[in-house]
C-alpha cells in the first residue's frame, strides 16, 4: 500500500442533485475528467491516496487508512459513514470484481470527498434517466450504491477504458467551535429527577481508608457531623455492594484510580440512603495519595455518572434491541484469522469510541500472548510481540482478569504493549473458552479516565461472543501451519540428505530459511571445540543486500556457540547497524569524526542497516552432542518472528546440523582416501633414454574408497628399470593394506638382484602371511632394459593378469606373454619369466581388468576389443596411444566406469637415419 499527502491541491466536488447518482460515461478511448463534477469554489487543503491489492485483507486495510486519515484531519463527525461507504465500495472492488483498488482522499472546508477506483471497467451501470432499481437492502451483493445514496451527501460513478471510479463527499456537520460531543434534546418529561436542590457529598479518604474530610451537603445528605466521622473508616458507614454485576470490594474501590458505581451509606438514623459515587485517587502537595469521593441520591446519578459513548438502554429489556454483540461483530466472520482479528479490534474501536485497540493471542502454554491484530497503534512494530499473561502481582497484572486504567502515566509499565504510544487510559478484558485463555483484546484512549467498569463489562460480553470465533479461526491456523511445516521440513529432509558436500549443505540450509523463515540468514560453523565460529553462508532475499550483512557480521563478535536448544535473541547486529548508520549520517552532515578515505555513501549503510534492525535469532547447530555452529536468522527493522516459525526453525536446525556434520565427515574421509590412494601410487614416473612411458589412471570410486589398481615404474640398477600394473581384490582399506603391500615389496626385492620369478614368490608369501586380511593380486610385473642398437629387452611375469599387448609397426597385435597363476591363493608358485624385445617402433600396452571388462548391456570390450583399438595406433607416441585407448573405453558404454582403470603404455621410438 501507499500512501500520499499532497497540500494544496484543487478540490472535488460532487453533483448537485439531491440525493440520485450522477452517472456518466466517455467517449471510447477517453478518460473521466473528475474535475467536471467538481465546484470551482472549493480549494482543495490535503490528499492522501492509497493502493490496496485484490486480496481480502485489503478491505480491513483500506478502512484503517480511511479512518486514520479523516481522524488526523479532525472530522471524527463523519468517520463513522467514510469508513462503512469505503469498506462496501473496496470489498466490490478487490473480493467482487476481483481487482486492485485505489482509495484516494480529499479534504476542503466544507467536507471530505473519497473516490474509490477499481479495473473493471467493463461493468455496467444504468444510463442517466433510465429507471434505477437498487434492489433489495436485504440482499448481500448490490449494497454499495445504496450506501452511498443514504449516506453521501453528493456521490457519482465515473469511466474510463481503464478504469471504474465510484466517489462520494461528505459534508461537515455545523458545529460550535471546540465542541467535541454533545447530549441530545430531550423532552422534560425525559430529563433526570432531582431534588429541588442536588446536595453533592464531598468525602476525601486518606491511603489507610480514613474520612480526612466531610463537606456540609454530606452531613445533610447522612446526618453526621464532620467531628463524628473523620478520623473513622468509611466501611464504617458504608452498606456494600449495591451495584450488580460487581464483585469489588468497598476497599479495592478506594485503591482504584477512577471509579463509579452503587452502594449505601448507613445514616445517623440508622436508614441506608443509595447512593451513587464517583471516586477519583489523587495526589496531594507532600505527595501523599488520597481518594475523594462524590456522592449523590442514587436517583440523581445522571449528576456524576459518565454518559455512555453508544446508545444504550438503562434495563435488561433493552439489550436484546441493542445487542453489543451484534454492534460488534455485524456481518458474518471472515473465514481467515487475521481477517477476523482486524475487524474485531476495528469494531471494539468503535464501539468505546476508543484511539486504538489491540488483540493478543495466547500461546500453547498460556504462559505468554503475543499481538496478533491491532488498530491506532504502530502495527509493523507491534505484530507479533510478547507479553507474559502474568505480568505482575494482583488482579491487575494477570490477563485473565478485565483491568480498567484510568491514567497509564500513573502506573508505568502497567500495559507494555502501549509504552511511548501516547495512550493514557486502557480496558482489557480476556477472551476464554470454557474457562481456556484464548487472548486478550483491549481499547485505549489518548485521554485519561476515559473508562470505567460499565465499558469493561461491555466489552467483556462482546469478547466472550467473539472468543468462540477467535479460538475456532486459530486452531484452524494452526492445524493448517503444521501440515506445511510437515511438509516443509520432509522437504528439507530430502534435499539435505541429497548430498554430502559442505558447500552445498550450507547453501540449501541458508536458501530453506529465505525467505519461508527470515528475510535474511547467516551460518556460522565451528571446526572443532577449540575454534571460533567462523561465517561461513551469507544469504538475504535482496542479493544486492548480502554484501552489506556480510562485512557488518565480519566486524562483530560471533554470537556464544551455546549448546542449549531453542532459539534465542542476539541484538549485536541491529545494534552495530544503528551505530554505523548514525556515523554515516552525521559524517555525510559535516558532524562527528572527519572522512579520511573515501565512502560509498550513506545509502548502502541505511539499507544493511534497516534490514538486520528487526529481531535476530540465533540456533544452535549440534550434532552428535557437539555445537558445530550456529544458525542466525533476522527480520528487517521492526518486525518479529512468530514462535510457530521459531519451532519450525528449531526443527530444521536439527537436521541441517546432523547433514552438515554428515558432510564434514565425508569430506575428511574424503581427504584421508584421496592421500591413501596418493601414497599408493609413484610419485612421479622416471625419465628413460630411449623409451617413451604414459600412464593414466581412474579411480571409479566416489572419492571415499580407496582402489585397489596400482602401477609403479622405477630404476633397479644402472640401465634397469622394474615396472608393474596390478590389481588387488575388492576396495577400501584391506585392499590399500595389500596395494601398499605389493608396491613397496616390489621396489624393495627388486633391488636386492632377484628375478621377477624370485621378487613375485615372495611377494606371494607376505600376502598370505596377512591372514584374513589376505587379498589375492593379479600382477604384471616385468624389468626393461634399452639396448644400444634402439631397441628395449624386457622381462616379464603375468601372475593371472591380463596380457600385455604388443603393436608391430606394421600394425600386427599379440599377447607378449602367457598367462601363469594369480598371487595370494596358493603358497608354491612355479613362476617364470618371459624374454620380449620391442623395436624401434614397437608398442607394449598393459592395462587392469577395468579396461577389458568395460560394459555396455550385454557387450564386453574384451581383449579382442582392445587389440582391435590398439592396431589403429600405429605410429603414435605412448602418450598418443595411452590417450587413445582411454577414449575408445570410454566410449564404448554411456555409464560411468565401475571399476578403476589403468593403462600403461612404453613404447621404443624409431631411428631417424640424419
Amino acid at each position: 500500500m501507499t500512501t500520499g499527502l499532497i497540500p494544496g491541491a484543487p478540490t472535488p466536488d460532487g453533483p448537485t442533485g439531491g440525493q440520485m447518482p450522477h452517472q456518466r460515461h466517455d467517449p471510447a478511448g477517453r478518460e473521466a475528467l473528475h474535475v467536471d463534477d467538481r465546484t470551482r469554489s472549493s480549494v482543495i487543503t490535503a490528499r492522501a491516496a492509497a493502493s490496496f491489492e485484490p486480496v481480502g485483507r485489503s478491505v480491513a486495510s483500506a478502512r484503517s487508512f480511511v479512518r486514520d486519515t479523516l481522524q488526523g484531519w479532525g472530522f471524527a463527525d463523519i468517520v463513522d459513514d467514510a469508513v462503512v461507504l469505503t469498506s462496501e465500495l473496496v470489498t466490490n472492488a478487490v473480493v467482487h470484481a476481483g481487482t486492485s483498488a485505489d482509495v484516494l482522499c480529499l479534504r476542503s472546508e466544507d467536507g471530505v470527498r473519497i473516490e474509490v477506483a477499481d479495473r473493471y471497467p467493463e461493468r455496467e451501470i444504468p444510463l442517466q434517466g433510465s429507471p434505477v432499481n437498487m434492489g433489495s437492502p436485504d440482499r448481500e451483493g448490490g449494497r454499495g450504491l445504496q450506501l452511498c445514496a443514504a449516506l453521501a451527501g453528493r456521490w457519482g460513478v465515473d469511466y474510463s477504458p481503464t478504469h471504474k471510479q465510484v466517489w462520494f463527499q461528505l459534508d461537515l456537520p455545523e458545529r460550535p467551535v471546540g465542541t467535541r460531543a454533545a447530549g441530545p434534546a430531550l423532552p422534560l418529561d425525559l430529563l433526570p429527577l432531582a431534588d429541588g436542590r442536588v446536595r453533592v457529598a464531598v468525602v476525601q479518604i486518606d491511603r489507610t481508608g480514613a474520612i480526612s474530610s466531610w463537606n456540609e451537603d454530606a452531613e445533610d445528605l447522612f446526618g453526621y457531623a464532620s467531628e463524628q466521622v473523620v478520623g473513622k473508616p468509611l466501611t464504617d458507614f458504608a452498606a456494600w455492594p449495591h451495584t450488580p454485576g460487581t464483585s469489588t470490594g468497598i476497599a479495592e474501590a478506594l485503591q482504584l484510580s477512577r471509579w463509579e458505581g452503587s452502594y449505601g451509606i448507613r445514616g445517623a438514623d440508622g436508614r441506608v440512603t443509595p447512593v451513587y459515587a464517583s471516586h477519583l485517587r489523587v495526589r496531594d502537595t507532600d505527595g501523599e495519595p488520597s481518594t475523594v469521593c462524590l456522592l449523590v441520591r442514587n436517583h440523581e446519578r445522571a449528576v456524576l455518572q459518565t454518559p455512555l459513548r453508544v446508545p444504550a438502554g438503562d434495563s435488561a429489556s433493552d439489550s436484546t434491541s441493542t445487542d453489543p454483540f451484534e454492534v460488534f461483530i455485524g456481518s458474518p466472520a471472515p473465514d481467515d484469522l487475521d481477517g477476523l482479528l482486524q475487524r474485531t479490534v476495528e469494531r471494539a474501536r468503535d464501539m468505546l469510541d476508543g484511539d486504538s485497540a489491540f488483540l493478543l493471542l495466547a500461546t500453547d502454554d498460556e504462559t505468554e500472548l503475543e499481538v496478533r491484530a491491532s488498530t491506532g497503534l504502530p502495527s509493523a512494530r507491534q505484530r507479533f510481540a510478547r507479553v507474559p499473561v502474568e505480568a505482575g502481582p494482583g488482579r491487575y497484572g494477570s490477563a485473565r482478569m478485565p483491568a480498567v486504567h484510568e491514567d497509564l502515566t500513573m502506573v508505568p509499565g502497567a500495559v507494555p504493549l502501549l509504552r511511548g504510544t501516547g495512550m493514557r487510559s486502557v480496558v482489557t478484558v480476556p477472551l476464554k473458552v470454557e474457562g481456556r485463555l484464548t487472548g486478550s483484546l483491549g481499547v485505549a484512549a489518548e485521554g485519561p479516565g476515559r473508562y470505567s467498569n460499565e465499558e469493561a463489562l461491555r466489552l467483556q460480553f462482546a469478547a466472550d461472543r467473539i472468543a468462540l470465533a477467535v479460538e475456532s479461526a486459530r486452531l484452524g491456523e494452526l492445524e493448517r501451519l503444521r501440515r506445511g511445516s510437515l511438509s516443509f521440513l520432509v522437504e528439507a529432509s530430502d534435499l539435505l540428505a541429497g548430498t554430502l558436500d559442505r558447500d552445498q549443505t550450507l547453501a540449501l540450509m541458508a536458501q530453506m530459511t529465505v525467505p519461508t523463515l527470515a528475510t535474511w540468514c547467516a551460518v556460522y560453523t565451528i571446526a572443532d571445540q577449540a575454534s571460533e565460529p567462523y561465517l561461513s553462508y551469507v544469504l538475504h532475499e535482496d542479493e544486492e543486500l548480502i554484501d552489506g550483512i556480510k562485512s557488518l557480521l565480519s566486524k562483530i563478535p560471533p554470537p556464544d556457540p551455546v549448546p542449549t536448544p531453542g532459539a534465542r535473541v542476539w541484538s549485536a547486529p541491529a545494534e552495530s547497524a544503528h551505530q554505523a548508520a548514525l556515523r554515516t549520517s552525521m559524517r555525510s552532515l559535516g558532524l562527528g569524526e572527519p572522512v579520511r578515505r573515501v565512502s560509498a555513501g550513506i545509502g548502502p549503510t541505511l539499507a544493511t542497516a534497516s534490514a538486520v534492525g528487526g529481531e535476530t535469532v540465533v540456533l544452535p547447530l549440534v550434532a552428535r552432542n557437539r555445537v558445530i555452529g550456529m544458525l542466525t536468522l533476522g527480520k528487517p527493522t521492526d518486525e518479529h518472528f512468530r514462535q510457530e516459525i521459531l519451532e519450525l526453525a528449531e526443527d530444521l536446525s536439527r537436521r541441517a546440523a546432523l547433514a552438515l556434520d554428515n558432510a564434514r565427515l565425508y569430506s575428511e574421509r574424503t581427504a584421508i582416501s584421496q592421500s591413501l590412494q596418493r601414497s599408493l601410487l609413484p610419485p612421479e614416473l622416471p625419465e628413460i633414454d630411449g623409451v617413451e612411458v604414459e600412464v593414466i589412471y581412474r579411480a571409479a570410486g566416489e572419492g571415499n574408497e580407496v582402489g585397489g589398481d596400482f602401477y609403479d615404474l622405477f630404476p633397479i640398477s644402472d640401465g634397469a628399470y622394474g615396472f608393474a600394473i596390478g590389481d588387488v581384490c575388492g576396495t577400501g582399506p584391506n585392499a590399500a593394506a595389500v596395494t601398499g603391500l605389493a608396491r613397496h615389496a616390489l621396489r624393495l626385492l627388486a633391488r636386492e638382484g632377484l628375478s621377477g620369478p624370485a621378487v613375485l614368490e615372495r611377494l606371494n608369501s607376505a600376502i598370505l602371511d596377512e591372514g584374513a586380511r589376505s587379498r589375492f593380486l593379479t600382477l604384471l610385473y616385468g624389468e626393461m632394459r634399452p639396448q644400444e642398437d634402439g631397441s628395449a629387452e624386457l622381462k616379464v611375469v603375468c601372475a593371472g593378469h591380463p596380457l600385455p599387448l604388443r603393436l608391430r609397426q606394421d600394425g600386427t597385435v599379440e599377447p607378449a606373454a602367457e598367462p601363469q597363476p594369480l598371487l595370494g591363493v596358493m603358497e608354491d608358485l612355479e613362476l617364470y619369466e618371459q624374454t620380449v624385445t620391442l623395436d624401434p617402433g614397437d608398442v607394449l600396452l598393459c592395462v587392469t581388468d577395468g579396461v577389458t571388462e568395460r560394459r555396455e548391456g550385454t557387450r564386453m570390450l574384451g581383449d579382442d576389443g582392445l587389440a582391435d583399438v590398439l592396431t589403429t595406433c600405429t605410429g603414435l607416441t605412448a602418450g598418443a596411444v595411452a590417450a587413445r585407448i582411454m577414449r575408445a573405453v570410454e566410449r564404448f558404454a554411456s555409464d560411468a566406469p565401475s571399476d578403476d582403470m589403468a593403462i600403461l603404455a612404453m613404447r621404443v621410438p624409431e631411428v631417424h637415419q640424419d
